[in-house]
């Protein structure tokens, strides 16, 4: 979400452009902001494979899906999750990395191929080892 919302903002200071211009500051701060404090209402967990994921607009979908629960904690944990990314890496930090694309913003946030954002493998596969999480 934060991706798609710094990008709205660019494209808006330079519409018909292919890249949207860059953001000032005060800009980006304000985005990151609204990106933070939006309704996280349509997010939750699903279940796939006995295993637990998060899903929401944005997330890819995980097929096939078995379980699904929205809402609960799930807004009010990712609200504050999302503010913690901001308060922990910084807004020039995470805006810089939107700057370079979505896989160096991905990277940033999901802490490398084994961290928050870890995909589920396909069948027959079997789960790359993961880094302690603590931010759900």
């Amino acid at each position: 979400k934060i991706q798609e919302h710094l990008g709205k903002a660019e494209a808006k200071r330079s519409p018909g452009r292919k890249t949207g211009a860059e953001l000032r500051e005060s800009e980006y701060m304000e985005v990151l902001e609204k990106s933070c404090s939006q309704s996280w209402d349509g997010y939750g967990v699903m279940e796939v494979e006995g295993v637990k994921r998060l899903t929401g607009p944005g997330l890819p979908s995980q097929e096939p899906m078995m379980v699904m629960m929205s809402g609960g904690p799930w807004p009010g944990r990712l609200h504050k999750m999302c503010h913690g990314y901001v308060g922990e890496l910084g807004e020039e930090r995470l805006y810089q990395a939107h700057r370079r694309g979505a896989a160096a913003l991905q990277e940033l946030l999901c802490h490398g191929a084994k961290g928050a954002c870890t995909v589920l493998p396909h069948a027959g596969e079997t789960a790359p080892a993961r880094a302690p999480q603590n931010e759900l």
